[in-house]
């Protein structure tokens, strides 16, 4: 699926459009082969350009075709990933190409907020003419989303550990494994488009008026935020996983204790019905109050065994 949005010069009005016309944004979602085709014939650029973000482990960076005239970006932007009925932040490759300062064209594996929140933003606050502009505004809309979702995932942690404090359940120690393996996608990420934000700004590879380069100063700064972030609520939650574990082998260690104790006291009275149930003579066979004898004579031994065991702790 692909839209085009395009804004008019004179009235300075964004609309959507559906011919391919100078200064079109081109928004790509998840397109079909022959979407591809069609698009790459008009705007005239290779389909390898378009196929490169439609990879899944696709890394952030910066591609030039001279030739072409074409400049790709790739990033990283973070999306909303259900797994069964588990939510997992994880990150996917987003593609902006410039094509001979004619069209700006995205491209992405599947809807993301990134690009629908900028949908949702153009008649405002977006030129399509304006390439350079409209790729430092996503870059500066992706590191605040990022911060965004960080906050999120630093306060489902808080959430989680509270849980943990009143039941060890397996549901809330794997939230935090999870929460830990988006935190490690995102800080890998962060980095990659932190290398393709400082190329653009030192490389001088699209054309940045002053203004442009405080948008893209400040998406830095937001970038390194989020990265501070990630690695901060990173290693607080791989501190919290290890003391859990520790509490959680600590109180398996003390119910096997336990148990252990409760075996041992209740092993003493079972030994000794045991002999006396043998089918050879035994003491008191022939006492009418052997029974109680024997009774009793376990019962104390029990007692003793359990006051034994609470003295070296083996009962707490």
């Amino acid at each position: 699926m692909y839209k085009m949005y395009n804004t008019d010069m004179n009235t300075n009005q964004t609309s959507e459009v559906t011919e391919f016309l100078r200064g079109n944004w081109i928004n790509m979602i998840a397109p079909t082969s022959e979407e591809i085709k069609t698009v790459c014939k008009e705007v005239k650029i290779s389909e390898e350009f378009i196929r490169y973000p439609l990879d899944a482990e696709e890394k952030a960076r910066i591609d030039i075709e001279e030739d072409e005239g074409t400049i790709l970006f790739i990033v990283d932007i973070p999306i909303l990933e259900k797994e069964g009925n588990t939510e997992i932040y994880t990150t996917m490759p987003l593609g902006m190409l410039v094509v001979r300062d004619e069209y700006f064209i995205t491209v992405s594996l599947r809807k993301n907020k990134l690009v629908e929140n900028l949908e949702k933003r153009m008649l405002k606050e977006i030129t399509t003419y304006k390439k350079s502009r409209l790729i430092l505004q996503m870059f500066y809309a992706n590191s605040a989303m990022f911060l965004k979702l960080l906050k999120q995932i630093n306060k489902e942690t808080e959430i989680a550990e509270s849980v943990l404090k009143k039941s060890m359940r397996n549901k809330e120690l794997l939230k935090l494994l999870n929460l830990e393996k988006s935190l490690v996608y995102f800080t890998t990420s962060l980095k990659s488009n932190e290398l393709v934000m400082e190329k653009t700004m030192r490389g001088k590879i699209i054309k940045l008026y002053e203004e442009d380069e405080d948008i893209l100063e400040d998406a830095i700064i937001e970038n390194k935020q989020a990265i501070e972030m990630s690695q901060i609520y990173s290693n607080i939650l791989n501190g919290t996983m290890d003391a859990y574990a520790s509490i959680i082998s600590n109180n398996l260690n003390s119910v096997m204790k336990f148990l252990t104790a409760i075996t041992i006291v209740i092993a003493v009275p079972t030994l000794i019905a045991s002999y006396w149930g043998m089918n050879v003579p035994v003491p008191l066979q022939e006492n009418p109050h052997g029974f109680v004898i024997i009774v009793g004579v376990s019962c104390v031994l029990g007692i003793l065994a359990f006051i034994w065991l609470k003295k070296k702790d083996m009962l707490n």
